[in-house]
């Protein structure tokens, strides 16, 4: 089954949550702000997709950072806590199917993919 983690109230989240519904696809959703994300699920994550594309560097979370945290993110040693402690900075949606199968929400790869 097919997990989509990010926020509801994320436009992006909710065109990938729509498209989905409307071909009928089970998920379950993981909503950062309620859940938060894991260590283990980071790690998990930065093993199949770069860093650079698992973090937002547009948006307003990762403009509000000063320049430790930025740099921080660069690393995904040092990058993991700053991740937890903002999970907003997470490129979303993140849509699992056993592994990373699409990060931000992409119609003509969502076509392809389901």
């Amino acid at each position: 089954m097919l997990t989509v983690y990010g926020i509801p109230n994320c436009d992006t989240v909710k065109k990938s949550l729509d498209f989905l519904k409307a071909k009928g696809e089970t998920f379950a959703f993981h909503n950062y702000k309620t859940e938060g994300i894991s260590k283990d699920k980071l790690e998990e994550w930065m093993q199949q997709i770069p860093l650079d594309k698992l973090v937002n560097k547009k948006s307003t979370t990762y403009k509000g950072f000063d320049q430790a945290q930025k740099d921080a993110l660069e690393t995904p040693l040092s990058a993991v806590e700053v991740i937890m402690q903002n999970t907003s900075v997470i490129k979303r949606p993140i849509v699992e199917d056993q592994k990373v199968v699409a990060v931000g929400f992409d119609k003509d790869l969502y076509e392809k993919l389901f």
